[in-house]
């Protein structure tokens, strides 16, 4: 019974995730299928429809292609953060033995289609797309394997999931520092200030939701202002919201009893209503489970079903829409490059960085897992499609070529490393 307690809201998250995965495809195709249709030009002006506002001393007006990547894509890697934060303090990457699996995974996930990126590469302008294939998309990945079924330990998708997270983080360090443009050191000043200011009201035990959402706007605006990618304001400002509970197990116990006897006490059996003083009751029990909850964790299971049903599919569908025809122009080597770095890069590097470790006894894998699980598993991890597109745009900007053929790679990558991994952990034996 404790095992299956424990467990369900892992799950839980898991469902959220292969329904997503889902919608993901779904998005995917629509643009794809809008985007080379009789009405392909309806599709490009909609997304460079402007929207904003301009006044004399501000202005902040762009296409809404920009919104979603800048915009709501902030909002995604905000929940990232949240997610990174959770699983450090009381997660699965919450010591140094759980965190060696899906680290030593991820290294070898990150390092290895990079170089491979690097290796096959010819043209000195693509070179900068090399973070393109580093990071594992979640959702795709985690629907792969809940279509498998029992036959896949659950062990493995916690696996999957520390690893996809670390992967997420080492991109996030690689937009950071790569993928930003020319920097306006005061506006970020005043940002970071902001930042120090909500991290030390959190240490103090100081949380108030709509305050920290204001906060949020103007750190996400100066963050844009300043040349730093807006996203990575998401990132920040996920590690100031508070894991800790205002009160604790026992007091909110002790209260929950004391409510439910004055509830009792003031219920009138004549009555097909509420009493007064019942209704009193039920506010201030409504007031304690606020308290009661963590905000970090609250927050986080509310926004998955934003990002995962709604978000994402968003991003994908104003960003998965490439124009295929036989006139028009791709860098085919780039193309390859990409195709090669997930497929290849990512299962020998996951591979043989996790079977590598495991030999020398730096890590241990957990024994319901098997070499074949290992194997399919890093062929799922090159499924790179939500961050590496996003990070196509960075890398590309306004160079439509390199865009596309970068989008196509990352679809085809994306869709081989998938029936791969899959025909392997299905007929592993």
């Amino acid at each position: 019974m404790t095992e299956k307690f424990i467990l369900s809201p892992f799950q839980k998250f898991v469902k959220i995730e292969s329904l997503g995965g889902l919608l993901l495809v779904t998005a995917t195709l629509l643009a794809l299928i809008w985007s080379n249709s009789p009405y392909s030009d309806s599709y490009t002006a909609l997304w460079d429809y402007k929207v904003g506002i301009t006044t004399e001393t501000f202005e902040l007006n762009k296409p809404l292609i920009l919104w979603i990547n800048d915009g709501l894509m902030a909002i995604f890697f905000f929940l990232i953060g949240l997610e990174i934060k959770r699983e450090f303090l009381i997660g699965e990457l919450n010591s140094p033995k759980k965190i060696g699996f899906p680290l030593v995974g991820a290294l070898g996930g990150m390092i290895i289609p990079v170089l491979c990126f690097f290796l096959l590469n010819n043209n000195p302008e693509t070179l900068k797309g090399w973070g393109i294939p580093m990071a594992t998309d979640i959702a795709f990945s985690l629907a792969i394997l809940t279509a498998l079924g029992k036959r896949i330990p659950l062990s493995l998708k916690v696996f999957l999931t520390a690893f996809a997270i670390v992967d997420d983080l080492g991109a996030v360090l690689v937009i950071a520092i790569f993928y930003s443009s020319s920097i306006k050191f005061v506006l970020l000043g005043i940002a970071l200030a902001l930042l120090a200011m909500l991290y030390f009201l959190s240490y103090k035990g100081f949380y108030l939701k709509y305050f920290t959402i204001g906060i949020g706007i103007i750190v996400w605006i100066l963050f844009l202002k300043s040349g730093i990618h807006p996203t990575l304001a998401g990132i920040l400002m996920a590690f100031s919201i508070p894991i800790r509970q205002k009160i604790t197990t026992p007091e909110f116990i002790e209260t929950l009893g004391e409510i439910t006897n004055n509830i009792e006490k003031a219920s009138d059996l004549n009555k097909p209503i509420l009493s007064k003083e019942q209704i009193q009751q039920i506010d201030h029990l409504e007031d304690w489970i606020y308290k009661y909850q963590s905000p970090l964790q609250q927050i986080e299971h509310n926004l998955h079903y934003w990002v995962a049903y709604l978000i994402i599919p968003i991003f994908a569908f104003a960003n998965a829409g490439v124009i295929i025809n036989s006139s028009g122009t791709l860098d085919y080597n780039l193309v390859i490059t990409i195709i090669a770095s997930l497929v290849l890069g990512k299962s020998i590097g996951v591979t043989s960085f996790v079977l590598l470790a495991s030999k020398i006894k730096f890590i241990s894998i957990p024994s319901d897992i098997s070499i074949w699980h290992i194997v399919g598993v890093s062929f799922l991890a090159g499924i790179g499609f939500t961050m590496s597109i996003f990070i196509a745009g960075l890398a590309f900007i306004e160079e439509t070529t390199f865009i596309d053929s970068a989008k196509i790679g990352i679809l085809l990558g994306s869709l081989i490393s998938a029936i791969i991994g899959f025909i392997i952990l299905k007929y592993k034996k």
